[in-house]
């Protein structure tokens, strides 16, 4: 396995963590699931890109002091390319698309959905541009993966999808998952702190100009607003997003990738808990089959 630091990339395993890092991809789909109850509360006074251009906006300014408090190392200039797209992709069009779309009455439930299929694109642009092996098990457990997304997410298809909706997901997970891959492929010795705050630079650039051209900036700090906001900046985008960058450098794209099958079931119980929307027998069963697929395809391999 490749090294650079502390750090494995274009490893082709799947990942291996010691504690505490072993908890990190249970962590990142908690943290990752709530994006989406928070996303709920928050577009209820605001426009989704006033929302995120204003989150980014808060990001870039924590992750700056940061790097400068630790002393983090600024990225070369060869590598802020890489970076500017990656983070355009993953923060800009995937979470514009998807707030997009919920503000456009798709149901998250169903934006999730969508969404979940990124790591079979994912896979697929890895097998193309990483070389990377996906074995028997781990397509199997990709299956069962969507298998069980479906069953979750099934009984919460009752209302009508926009087609702008559809859209505006598609747009996502195809962005996400040619970000990801990016990520991987040249950012694997960016410090993880200078890092995240250029690419919260550059999605504020993004929605920046979204809001010059299509959104009026509208925001309304109610006290759903206000709290979903710091979630969002210090869960999810603090939180969330270094785990996943860790999980991008240490992992194989597809084990990485198959973790997202895992946000619609767990999004779905933080919705019952949080709305009182019940999972059924069906969404159980389907939870559990998320489960065990996301296991095959993160088990370790043996020597």
């Amino acid at each position: 396995m490749d090294k650079v630091g502390d750090y494995a990339i274009l490893s082709h395993k799947p990942m291996e963590f010691s504690m505490p890092e072993r908890f990190f991809p249970a962590v990142f789909v908690l943290l990752w699931a709530s994006a989406f109850i928070a996303a709920k509360f928050g577009l209820t006074g605001a426009g989704p890109f006033s929302f995120l251009f204003t989150r980014f906006v808060i990001v870039a300014g924590l992750f700056g002091v940061m790097a400068w408090w630790m002393g983090s190392a600024m990225p070369s200039p060869g590598q802020w390319p890489a970076l500017v797209i990656a983070g355009v992709l993953m923060h800009g069009f995937y979470l514009g698309g998807v707030f997009f779309s919920i503000s456009h009455g798709t149901p998250a439930g169903i934006a999730s959905l969508i969404v979940s299929v990124q790591p079979v694109i994912t896979c697929l642009i890895a097998l193309v541009f990483l070389k990377e092996r996906i074995s028997p098990l781990q397509w199997l457990g990709i299956a069962l993966g969507m298998a069980g997304v479906v069953a979750v997410i099934w009984p919460r298809l009752g209302g009508a999808v926009p087609l702008i909706g559809l859209f505006s997901c598609s747009i996502s997970v195809i962005a996400i998952s040619f970000g990801t891959i990016i990520q991987k492929r040249f950012s694997g010795t960016v410090d993880l702190v200078s890092g995240n705050c250029i690419q919260a630079i550059a999605a504020a650039g993004f929605y920046l100009l979204l809001l010059a051209t299509i959104e009026t900036y509208r925001l309304e700090w109610t006290l759903a607003v206000s709290l979903a906001m710091v979630w969002i900046v210090l869960a999810i985008s603090l939180g969330a997003i270094s785990i996943l960058m860790l999980l991008i450098r240490k992992g194989q794209m597809a084990a990485t990738s198959s973790l997202f099958f895992m946000v619609p079931p767990v999004s779905a119980l933080l919705g019952y808990f949080a709305f009182g929307e019940a999972l059924g027998l069906l969404g159980i069963a389907g939870f559990l089959l998320a489960s065990a697929g996301v296991w095959l395809v993160n088990r370790p391999e043996k020597s």
